[in-house]
């Protein structure tokens, strides 16, 4: 069944908030106030307990007790005393830590290992108000085709990480998303996204302008077959929008709209 155009509005309004909260969450985006890069020296943060230093394969921790530093395994948290290894995935999320209510994640991007600091007490959280948008409009709901790769294909874009730049960004393709907007057909290159999902991150002739420069990103449920309706309403600015401790990736070559999206989030 089609929805209505006050089902459009009503139903984004929901999605919107939920997406606001997200950002908000205590541990969200909105609550990093800090990015340490480690090095294989041995180092001290003064908003960070514990002596910290990189491996080629991970980061070594050394902490006592009076710090109050938490880990987790896969029974329970566990308090540190002493020594721990830690090894987070490139290009995942990070190893939480617990510090009282704050969390420091450890983070692996390409060589680069680093310590993000999420406090709830973060001024860009307390000053949140929400995220600025364009008007819902039905005309962004277009209609699109998902043609797979055979096998999933490495893509790899460049990356930044605090002053670490050209950090290359592996990304796993599987397929493009084949749009068609004002009776034009476009084609981006779609990743794979959790739960199965497809992540299209691309500019548009908004970028830089109304819209957040470094591109915006669409999540769609992945089709059972290859028909599918994209909405563009629901296009987000990525979380180096919200911050610079975020892991900044270029959009992909070719992911670029000649057309306007006066859609979804904007700055």
């Amino acid at each position: 069944m089609t929805s209505t155009i006050p089902d459009l509005a009503g139903e984004w309004r929901e999605w919107h908030a939920r997406r606001e909260r997200e950002l908000a969450a205590l541990h969200g985006w909105l609550s990093i106030t800090a990015l340490h890069r480690l090095t294989e020296q041995p180092g001290e943060f003064p908003d960070v307990p514990g002596r910290w230093s990189a491996t080629e394969d991970g980061v070594v921790l050394t902490a006592s007790a009076a710090d109050e530093l938490v880990v987790p395994t896969v029974r329970e948290a566990r308090l540190i005393d002493g020594t721990v290894r830690l090894h987070p995935v490139d290009g995942r999320p990070g190893t939480m830590v617990g510090a009282g209510r704050r969390t420091i994640e450890v983070v692996r991007r390409g060589a680069v290992h680093a310590l993000r600091v999420r406090d709830p007490e973060a001024p860009a959280r307390a000053a949140f108000t929400g995220v600025p948008a364009f008007p819902v409009d039905a005309r962004w709901l277009v209609p699109a085709l998902f043609v797979p790769y055979p096998q999933p294909r490495r893509c790899t874009v460049d990356a930044s990480l605090g002053d670490a730049h050209g950090i290359p960004c592996v990304r796993t393709a599987v397929g493009e998303v084949r749009l068609e907007i004002d009776g034009r057909e476009h084609s981006l290159v779609a990743f794979a996204g959790t739960d199965d999902a497809l992540v299209l991150h691309f500019r548009d002739r908004t970028s830089g302008v109304s819209t957040f420069a470094g591109g915006r990103e669409l999540v769609v449920p992945r089709p059972v077959g290859p028909v599918l309706t994209v909405d563009l309403n629901r296009v987000i600015n990525p979380p180096w929008a919200f911050t610079p401790f975020a892991t900044r990736t270029e959009v992909p070559p070719g992911n670029v709209l000649d057309v306007a999206v006066e859609a979804g989030e904007r700055v």
